[in-house]
């Protein structure tokens, strides 16, 4: 997943709390008292801020991330909850512009400590970021309503074709000659869609699986196809920071060996699919 920049970066706030500040996702101790300028955390990890992990995200993008009751939620969220977790500290999110995750520009600037964005691991991107082990296998898939032609990719010749700029589902669809219409987020994909500004769109598998939760969607529209590009997701954190990246590691590794990822993944994502927790390390 990527999205195009936004006009302008939006810190969300938090339920309870004054509009203006990060919002907090995740609740667990805070090992250093809280914001008070000491950045160490559990396993000598150095934090942007005293007593939380910073994520910064592009919302929404559900199932992964999006804006729940007032509050951010989603696969991502809950497992850098855990990364949190095992430092002693609370998750806060920053959503910002999906490009600073591709130039690293807010881990470089220290905005924010990591960036889990339901972003694919790609050589380009690991020229500016480290990328953690993958965590997720990804799909894109074809969606149209179900009245029309459209059966698989290869019919989208001659149509119509949504995509959420600056993703590599948008990439594929123009790497096979199509001419995708770019929107900014997945929420702006769907409603092109339902809008009749495009015949179909190509994005994210799981993205989809969501959206057909609702009865009405599912009604009207359907999968033509998934294609297997061989996306991987990967958190990252800014190039060099080894032990933040270690405990990300360790944090994945320990919720797939213990049943952790697979509730999460029931949870927010569907039916558990072995090949979803089955990626192998990334390359050094």
């Amino acid at each position: 997943m990527n999205s195009v920049l936004g006009r302008r970066t939006r810190i969300l706030a938090a339920t309870t709390a004054t509009a203006g500040v990060l919002l907090v996702a995740g609740c667990s101790s805070d090992g250093d008292g809280g914001g008070g300028g000491t950045k160490t955390a559990a396993g000598g990890v150095e934090l942007v801020k005293g007593g939380q992990l910073t994520t910064c995200t592009h919302l929404p993008y559900p199932p992964f991330q999006s804006e729940i009751d007032g509050k951010v939620q989603g696969f991502d969220v809950s497992l850098i909850d855990l990364v949190a977790e095992d430092l002693g500290v609370k998750q806060e999110i920053l959503d910002t512009p999906f490009e600073n995750f591709k130039t690293g520009a807010f881990l470089n600037s220290g905005e924010c400590d990591l960036a889990a964005a339901g972003m694919t691991i790609t050589d380009e991107r690991k020229k500016n970021v480290d990328f953690s082990d993958p965590y997720f296998e990804a799909t894109q898939a074809v969606l149209a309503a179900k009245k029309t032609d459209i059966r698989s990719f290869a019919d989208l010749k001659g149509k119509k074709v949504g995509t959420q700029a600056q993703t590599t589902g948008e990439d594929y669809a123009k790497s096979q000659g199509l001419d995708p219409v770019s929107f900014e987020s997945s929420d702006a994909v769907l409603n092109g869609l339902r809008a009749g500004q495009v015949d179909a769109v190509v994005i994210d598998y799981p993205v989809v699986q969501g959206w057909l939760k609702n009865a009405e969607l599912a009604d009207t529209y359907a999968v033509a196809e998934q294609v297997n590009t061989g996306e991987e997701y990967g958190i990252t954190v800014k190039k060099g920071n080894t032990k933040l990246l270690a405990a990300i590691n360790k944090a994945l590794a320990d919720a797939k060996s213990d049943g952790t990822y697979k509730k999460l993944y029931e949870q927010w994502i569907g039916p558990y699919d072995e090949d979803a927790a089955s990626a192998s390390p990334s390359a050094s």
